[in-house]
């Protein structure tokens, strides 16, 4: 016994358990800021969500069968832009490189700043559509009245056929939305409202 009349090893075991608690709550800390960048690095690798595989060139192989593309355009609230396609949709042989055109116009009397984020529908076909060009999460400001056009060079993998659940799949959607942006990312509308009633 202590001359404080506790025993040291109980005294000992309760400043051990502390720290690891500590230690628990510390690493838990962590994990939720990393978990963010793992998800998208996740996505990305296996098109987990329609999210579309990153190339940094053309496919090597290409096939004779045909599937169709179809571009989708969404703005969100909060920003005054028109996003549009050149085309709603393309036809393009598996494995072949095309490039697709949208136009941006900013419709408001003030410069704005937006970002586009993207999925591709059905989420299975995400790990076979492959981006080597793409516009999304770029920030872009439009000054009044301004139009720029961007592209959004692609192929889709010719192992598409071997994804059991997608194999006949004969079309594939592209889907992109702008969203006012502040600082690199996205900002929503109810972000936007809460930071204006918080001035």
């Amino acid at each position: 016994m202590g001359s404080n009349g506790q025993d040291p090893r109980v005294n000992a075991a309760v400043r051990r358990t502390a720290l690891i608690c500590a230690g628990v709550a510390v690493g838990m800390v962590g994990l939720a800021y990393a978990a963010v960048p793992f998800y998208e690095l996740f996505c990305r690798v296996t098109g987990y969500g329609g999210t579309p595989q990153v190339s940094v060139g053309p496919s090597t192989r290409q096939s004779e069968r045909e599937i169709t593309v179809r571009f989708d355009s969404n703005v969100a609230p909060g920003i005054s832009w028109r996003f549009t396609p050149e085309a709603r949709e393309v036809t393009v042989k598996l494995g072949e490189t095309k490039t697709v055109m949208y136009k941006f116009t900013n419709t408001s009397d003030r410069p704005t700043t937006g970002i586009a984020t993207f999925n591709v529908q059905p989420e299975l076909a995400g790990a076979y559509f492959n981006k080597i060009q793409c516009f999304c999460f770029s920030e872009q400001t439009l000054q009044p009245g301004e139009t720029v056009e961007a592209p959004v060079v692609f192929y889709v993998d010719p192992d598409i056929v071997n994804e059991r659940d997608i194999a006949d799949i004969r079309a594939i959607t592209l889907s992109y939305t702008v969203f006012p942006a502040k600082g690199g990312a996205p900002v929503t509308a109810a972000s936007q409202a809460a930071d204006k009633s918080s001035l």
